[in-house]
């Protein structure tokens, strides 16, 4: 499924009012986010740092889930032809 950057910040927002890592959480990242939410996004330093990776971190999720997808489909292919 693909992530939006947008959402990605609005989920960071929340930290403001000391709910760290629901960002991480959004991408998958299900480790780190209960880290970020434990420990208050690493005492508020990894979730400052998280503000200047956000772009980063989606767009590598992203392109993770398109390259499973790709992989997916030439799997699918190859059943197919076998089959046939």
């Amino acid at each position: 499924m693909h992530k939006s950057s947008g959402t990605a910040f609005v989920l960071w927002l929340p930290c403001l009012l000391g709910v760290c890592g629901l960002h991480r959480f959004y991408m998958g990242k299900y480790v780190t986010g209960t880290l970020w939410l434990l420990t208050f996004g690493l005492l508020g330093i990894g979730q400052f740092i998280d503000l200047f990776l956000i772009n980063g971190m989606v767009r590598s999720v992203n392109e993770d889930d398109a390259l499973a997808r790709a992989y997916h489909a030439v799997l699918r292919n190859q059943a197919a032809r076998s089959q046939a």
